[in-house]
């Protein structure tokens, strides 16, 4: 363990002991002859007492040596022992969110009890959802996007500079052949792609790279435009100068945060390689100065890059912020397996904190009404390549509406599986001048729910459940009203 950390433990328990014992830093100085400043600087976890110090602190605190200078902690400072213990506040870069890791131990030094109760708090709520490592460090990834509007200047020039180096023609749909030529001539790569064929346990894997050899693995199962995707992404790796980083995607297990954030940087460099922003923004006016939407307009924008709809829809959580001022937006990834009622939310950006689509309704049922879930359905009916649907969804109980685009395809891995992808824009002032086609009347609205669990809207026609969490709501209102009445009326 870091000697800091090592300071730090010993401060909560000299602090702890000291306060047991009814006892102010001026009268535990007084007793052990030892200066307040002193022992202030130990309690603060910015000094180790030389161990004749301890003894003097042993015996005027009555506590044996071992105890003292040990590093196991009582229960009630146990969890903030684990969290220091497990380096995590090594492993997340706090300076992404502005936070010095002196400040946060400065915090857990001044109220030990409190932040003790805070962390047996969100320990507690993580073993309930069964929130993994992986989870968090997922979460904490989404935060860093939200928090910058998912828009990455330095990763943007990075991309323009990468093009200008191999003479990549961005006015041109990105050609895969050209980009692996530059990972195997400029960055001696040898792309495989037979072995992964030969290991059925890897058939949910698309690519694994070899550092030792720069050997990329990819299956032949996968498209073109996912092929680009792989190889764009190994051109980040490379280019951005990129060590820590997971060698297998999907990926399997991230040992340390730093590998979660530099693979998504070497996603997002991908993304705007393979969807110039340039285009895209050209594109996105071009469809929003229509005063009717066609849907064969946006499809033809989605198969206008050498990408998937999932890395397009992608991207314009990229440039809709940046270049339209439409921040208040959410991006959602559904998986469905045909035949079944489940519904998966497995990825999920927010960029305005109030939107309501989210993953965190445990055993409830997403609204069959979203445009998300209706293409899933859909392609479970048509068996197409792919569905699309747009609406407005209405929400009647936040009192907002979003502008809907949703697409479903199928799982290139899996049989009778899909996957949909969607976008939501809140349809606020900044919307209505944006995009002319708003006021289409082909474009129906949709009073939407989140769950049915906590819906309001009765005569819905595709409902799963009753709506018991809002009873149980409106229940605890109708209560809270009634016992202020009656105490109002006995206090006159």
């Amino acid at each position: 363990m870091e000697q800091d950390y090592i300071k730090l433990i010993f401060g909560l328990k000299l602090k702890q002991i000291r306060t047991e014992r009814g006892l102010s830093l001026y009268g535990l100085s007084k007793l052990s002859g030892l200066s307040k400043s002193y022992l202030n600087e130990i309690e603060k976890g910015k000094k180790y007492p030389k161990p004749d110090k301890i003894v003097l602190l042993s015996e005027h605190l009555d506590i044996p040596y071992d105890d003292l200078v040990s590093l196991k902690l009582d229960k009630n400072l146990a969890p903030i022992g684990e969290i220091l213990q497990s380096k995590l506040l090594k492993e997340i870069p706090l300076e992404l969110f502005g936070i010095k890791e002196n400040t946060l131990i400065d915090l857990i030094s001044n109220a030990p009890q409190k932040i003790t109760a805070f962390i047996s708090t969100i320990i507690e709520i993580a073993k309930n959802y069964n929130f993994s490592k992986e989870s968090f460090y997922l979460a904490s990834v989404r935060s860093f996007q939200e928090a910058n509007n998912n828009f990455f200047e330095d990763l943007e020039q990075a991309v323009l500079s990468c093009a200008k180096t191999y003479q990549i023609d961005l006015a041109k749909k990105i050609n895969t052949e050209e980009l692996e030529d530059i990972l195997v001539e400029e960055f001696h790569y040898t792309i495989n792609n037979d072995e992964l064929e030969a290991h059925s346990e890897l058939d949910n894997l698309r690519s694994i790279f070899i550092p030792k050899s720069k050997t990329l693995l990819i299956t032949k199962s996968i498209d073109d435009a996912q092929r680009a995707f792989i190889y764009a992404k190994e051109l980040g790796y490379n280019y951005l100068n990129i060590k820590d980083r997971p060698y297998t995607f999907s990926w399997i297990a991230f040992d340390q945060f730093d590998e979660v954030l530099n693979n998504f940087y070497a996603s997002y460099f991908a993304g705007a390689l393979i969807i110039p922003r340039q285009s895209l923004v050209r594109q996105i006016k071009a469809l929003f100065a229509k005063k009717k939407f066609k849907s064969k307009d946006f499809l033809s924008l989605l198969a206008y890059h050498n990408a998937s709809p999932e890395s397009v829809y992608q991207r314009l959580t990229n440039i809709l912020p940046k270049d339209f001022n439409l921040k208040n937006l959410f991006f959602l990834r559904f998986s469905h397996k045909k035949g079944t009622a489940d519904y998966i939310l497995n990825k999920e950006l927010h960029l305005a904190k109030h939107q309501s689509p989210r993953a965190r309704e445990n055993n409830e049922h997403y609204c069959r009404r979203w445009a998300s879930l209706k293409v899933l359905d859909a392609m479970g009916e048509s068996g197409s390549e792919h569905e699309f649907e747009i609406q407005i969804s209405n929400y009647p109980q936040e009192s907002k509406q979003y502008l809907i685009l949703a697409s479903a395809t199928a799982d290139p891995f899996k049989a009778d599986r899909f996957r949909s992808i969607s976008i939501g824009i809140e349809l606020n002032s900044q919307l209505r001048r944006k995009v002319n086609f708003l006021e289409d009347e082909s474009l129906k609205t949709v009073d939407v729910g989140v769950t049915c669990e906590r819906c309001s809207i009765l005569d819905c026609d595709v409902r799963q459940a009753h709506p018991t969490i809002l009873r149980a709501e409106q229940k605890e209102l109708k209560t809270a009203k009634v016992v202020s009445e009656v105490q109002e009326k006995y206090s006159k």
